[in-house]
């Protein structure tokens, strides 16, 4: 687990192993920002409650997209009218009220499915709050986020800024739509951002808050980026099956198959480098190779690799030719390459013009 984490007044931050003698640790930030398209400026933060809701503004952009992938939130609203052009149940108290002696107007209500409603109200508020606090910057990181944004003002046409609490109000009940799940996480987080909450739980006088991300699931990830092209990462295919057994029992999932489906890749986060992890018949060896042998098995496969985080310090090399043999008619082998974390850099750019050179010397020993 890699972030940070505070209870009251103590404040725990936790670096991954790459970060430089307890400083700025640009490779997880790096990490971040490939993944969850953070852009991220200013890497100086202290563990205190304003650097975790600053952290919750750049979660925007994720959640945001995934709503929006399932179309812009409609739901059925009620609407008031007087005019003319019936359409719905009239309103007899309110007609007398407003339409006496009659004036040509018939008061009515209508429930019509809308686009704008208190969801993209919501978030339409936060997407202002945000422009509005110097974060255009977050609100443009790319194109897909770009056109979200867009979408949700152009579904807000009745946006105002003064509704603003009465917008909370209607979204303190959580909601629970079979099709539009993505949006529960959404509202939530922009109800933190308005509220200017932090990430934190337990009661007023004892309170704990932070985030805690998992290093080993933002490794697998970040290397979906860089492999993009040449393998598919089925974590993020949730249209695809693969299974063991017939008739399609035992559903696996493979971090990485090459395209052609003779190559089966691993993200491994543990220190592959390391000799302790290749004693011959030591058990951490067993459990880092079966996954992949069995999945090498399951695709017919002669080639498997292992992807694991390289020290810069660390003069052995990248890429063992072959690690291990597999005994038996079937045959084939497994490859240790490892990703060089470049180390003692200035600053963020630094680090990212390096690593970029060392994701080109990965790629090309594919």
């Amino acid at each position: 687990m890699v972030g940070f984490i505070g209870r009251n007044n103590t404040h725990l931050s936790i670096h991954s192993r790459f970060a430089d003698n307890g400083k700025e640790d640009f490779f997880l930030h790096y990490m971040l920002q490939k993944v969850a398209k953070i852009n991220l400026f200013n890497l100086q933060h202290t563990m205190d409650e304003d650097s975790v809701f600053d952290f919750l503004l750049y979660l925007f952009p994720l959640y945001l997209k995934n709503a929006i992938s399932q179309g812009v939130y409609r739901q059925y609203i009620t609407h008031k009218y007087n005019d003319a052009n019936v359409r719905g149940v009239i309103d007899v108290s309110r007609h007398i009220k407003y339409n006496e002696p009659f004036n040509g107007a018939v008061a009515y209500t209508t429930r019509e499915y809308s686009y704008d409603n208190h969801i993209t109200q919501l978030i339409r508020h936060t997407i202002e709050f945000i422009s509005k606090n110097g974060g255009d910057d977050i609100l443009n990181i790319d194109e897909d986020t770009k056109q979200a944004v867009a979408q949700i003002i152009g579904a807000t046409p009745s946006y105002l800024s003064n509704e603003l609490q009465s917008i909370i109000n209607k979204n303190l009940t959580p909601i629970a739509h079979p099709y539009y799940n993505e949006y529960a996480p959404l509202q939530r987080l922009c109800l933190q951002i308005l509220r200017h909450e932090e990430l934190k739980y337990g009661q007023e006088e004892d309170e704990v808050y932070g985030v805690l991300i998992d290093a080993a699931w933002l490794w697998e990830e970040y290397l979906a980026t860089i492999l993009e092209g040449k393998y598919n990462h089925y974590l993020k295919d949730t249209g695809k099956r693969f299974y063991l057994f017939k008739p399609k029992k035992q559903q696996i999932i493979p971090d990485y198959l090459s395209l052609d489906k003779k190559i089966v890749a691993d993200a491994k986060y543990i220190p592959l480098n390391e000799k302790i992890w290749f004693k011959e018949d030591s058990a951490s060896a067993t459990a880092v190779y079966y996954k992949t042998i069995t999945y090498m098995y399951r695709f017919c496969s002669k080639e498997g690799y292992l992807f694991y985080p390289h020290p810069d310090e660390d003069v052995s090399p990248i890429k063992d030719e072959i690690i291990t043999e597999i005994e038996g008619e079937n045959g084939g082998s497994i490859t240790k390459l490892g990703l060089r974390i470049p180390s003692n850099c200035s600053d963020f750019n630094e680090f990212t013009s390096r690593i970029n050179e060392e994701e080109t010397i990965f790629n090309n020993q594919l």
